[in-house]
């Protein structure tokens, strides 16, 4: 399976679907983000600490893996001067909607997460990755690349999922609420979900989604060159139903710094 291509369909679809991920800054946001009061997600629901971000205004932003007409609008209006790169056309729509509507300078490009070669060294100051690295299945290439493109004294502000999530049987979960462990870490739809329920999934056009270990979500960022300066956990919002939510924090934050 070619699963930058699958997954662009998908996320195309998830657009249509109106994941929660896809819907546009509000003109409000904007306003607010233009007068100096703004926030920015990289997991589901905590806000990322005013003091993660250097001094946005004139700096240059990668917004990484990020469409969707939120966060990069949000910096935008906030006077960075901000890039989209998203593997969804359909999500880049969204970041071009918000532009347009709100007068705001972005410029969007389609492309993989782990490929940045079309930027130079030290093109940017800041990287915002909210939790998106689930789609691909090799990240420790997005974390050298998001190194070599930073400027020294640059930040990574990244989301990601917390593995033991895939640990469980979530068909059974929804439908019972009961959790049980069924698989081996690291997970990936490919290998791991029965032919039934891949086709299932394929046939519904969900994006195929790949765990990460800590290793290389955490130990990946160190060894690429970061100095990690920040952490933070978080849960589903309760409109999201997450049988896991109420036991564990299911995603995770972190502040990287080039040094």
């Amino acid at each position: 399976m070619d699963i930058i291509k699958y997954n662009k369909a998908a996320w195309n679809r998830e657009v249509e679907r109106g994941n929660k991920w896809t819907i546009p800054a509000s003109p409000t946001e904007i306003r607010d983000a233009r007068a100096g009061k703004w926030k920015i997600l990289l997991t589901p629901s905590k806000p990322v600490p005013p003091d993660w971000f250097p001094k946005v205004e004139g700096l240059s932003i990668l917004c990484l893996a990020s469409g969707g007409g939120q966060q990069g609008p949000i910096l935008a209006a906030a006077g960075g001067r901000v890039t989209v790169l998203d593997n969804s056309p359909k999500q880049l729509d969204g970041d071009r909607f918000v532009a347009k509507r709100d007068s705001l300078s972005i410029r969007t490009l389609e492309g993989d997460m782990r490929d940045l070669s079309q930027f130079k060294d030290g093109s940017f100051g800041l990287i915002v990755h909210p939790a998106s690295n689930v789609f691909v299945p090799d990240i420790r290439l997005v974390w050298k690349e998001a190194f070599r493109v930073l400027r020294v004294g640059g930040v990574l502000l990244s989301g990601f999922v917390n593995p033991a999530t895939y640990l469980f049987d979530w068909e059974l979960a929804e439908s019972t609420g009961k959790l049980h462990v069924k698989y081996k870490l690291p997970y990936t739809d490919i290998k791991d979900l029965d032919e039934a329920e891949k086709q299932k999934k394929l046939l519904d056009g969900e994006p195929m989604e790949f765990s990460h270990t800590l290793d290389d979500q955490i130990g990946g960022q160190l060894d690429a060159g970061f100095v990690i300066t920040g952490f933070y956990e978080d849960r589903q919002e309760a409109e999201d139903k997450d049988p896991l939510a109420p036991y564990m924090a299911t995603c995770i934050a972190t502040r990287a710094a080039k040094a």
